[in-house]
């Protein structure tokens, strides 16, 4: 019986550690991509849709008015096409202030070869996303052309607007997305390829990027007409709501570790009752009420559901804290690494333990393994005295 219920304990522990370390995982990779995302994108962005703000500089004085909103600075952006050669390849256009762009994100953190004063108005330079610039074949110093969908009209028909650009560094944020399509300019001249006649919007950084959506509804109540504020959230909802479906899923299949574990814990107190049958009756004939012996074998798989779940979490932390020194052991053993840095621009195992996810987990196993005892417990205490001493 000790064994068998020390078996329970274990398919318990075992459950609940293992979901904790997958789901802290999950957390870390989440974590660690919104981060490389946000080191480009902004948290918040304001954007016009009556014409450019010719007076952003007031706009930005109302916006961060607010408490949560740390800075701002302008933006135009726009679709292009860049052409090296007989390459060409699309690309998202930001064009931003050098001056003011620090303040709202970490851009200049994931440059190479440059840094955001070379783009100086006036004289076309260009960062590209390093990936985007590997496809054009293109090196610090060489020129581009850049195309966009405005143009002019003339006899012959339409005819966009292009303009050479000199690439003057790369931009390289460890994600594909941004590192493939993404050239930076500077916000002047973006204007003047893009006509905008200013500046397309703002961009915000908030105090917290968790508050981001809150602050964004907040705003809009207060811009005026024509003028919308979208958060990180929003920007980049499939990709967040994906993440979230895979989490939930990838949790429910890890719970059934636990349901094994909730299975084992009512074979062993079968086993039990079975075994401690004449014991039973014996209670019985002294007067101990059938509550009494379904209180005690409650007891008993109640200690074994909290000792399985208490050793679970402390291991499930335990593991989850040292994931990245762990995983970097077993490719030193073995001789082998998971992520390649080339790859996945993440050198080590990311893990991020979150109480909105331990507790919920340690909560249910727990209320899983003491509905487990209500059936062995109910057997328990349906036992007839007679019947279980007939043959002692």
């Amino acid at each position: 019986m000790s064994f068998i219920s020390a078996m329970s304990v274990t398919s318990i522990a075992l459950g609940v550690a293992a979901l904790i370390i997958v789901l802290s995982v999950m957390n870390g990779f989440q974590k660690e991509v919104r981060d490389r995302m946000l080191g480009v994108i902004a948290h918040i962005e304001v954007t016009s849709a009556v014409g450019p703000l010719n007076d952003w500089e007031r706009l930005a004085e109302q916006v961060t008015a607010h408490e949560g909103v740390a800075a701002a600075a302008p933006y135009v952006q726009g679709q292009g096409l860049l052409t090296a050669g007989s390459t060409m390849r699309g690309a998202m256009i930001k064009g931003i202030d050098p001056a003011h762009e620090p303040k709202v994100s970490d851009i200049n953190e994931h440059l190479t070869g440059a840094d955001l004063t070379v783009l100086e108005p006036g004289k076309f330079g260009v960062l590209l996303g390093r990936d985007l610039a590997r496809m054009l074949r293109v090196r610090p110093g060489d020129k581009v052309a850049m195309m966009v969908p405005q143009g002019n009209m003339t006899p012959a028909g339409f005819v966009p607007r292009m303009k050479q650009f000199t690439v003057k560094g790369y931009l390289v944020s460890g994600h594909y997305e941004y590192d493939s399509s993404m050239a930076i300019v500077n916000i002047k001249d973006a204007a003047a390829v893009f006509r905008t006649g200013g500046a397309q919007g703002l961009r915000l950084r908030v105090n917290n990027m968790d508050e981001a959506p809150v602050i964004a509804r907040e705003l809009m109540q207060t811009l005026p007409y024509g003028i919308y504020a979208t958060d990180w959230s929003m920007q980049n909802r499939t990709w967040f709501a994906a993440v979230q479906v895979e989490k939930r899923m990838m949790g429910i299949i890890l719970f059934l570790i636990v349901l094994v574990g909730a299975f084992g814990l009512v074979s062993a107190l079968v086993m039990t009752v079975k075994e401690k049958q004449a014991d039973i009756a014996i209670l019985r004939t002294l007067g101990a009420s059938e509550g009494a012996i379904m209180r005690i074998f409650v007891i008993q798989g109640t200690i074994v559901g909290l000792v399985g779940v208490a050793v679970g979490v402390g291991a499930g932390l335990l593991v989850a804290e040292n994931v990245g020194a762990i995983v970097s052991g077993i490719e030193s053993l073995l001789g082998v690494q998971f992520l390649p840095k080339e790859i996945y621009f993440i050198s080590s195992m990311p893990s991020d333990p979150r109480l909105s996810d331990i507790i919920p987990i340690a909560v249910f196993s727990f209320l899983l393994s003491l509905v487990a005892t209500l059936y062995p417990s109910w057997r328990a205490a349906r036992t007839q005295p007679a019947e279980a001493l007939r043959y002692e």
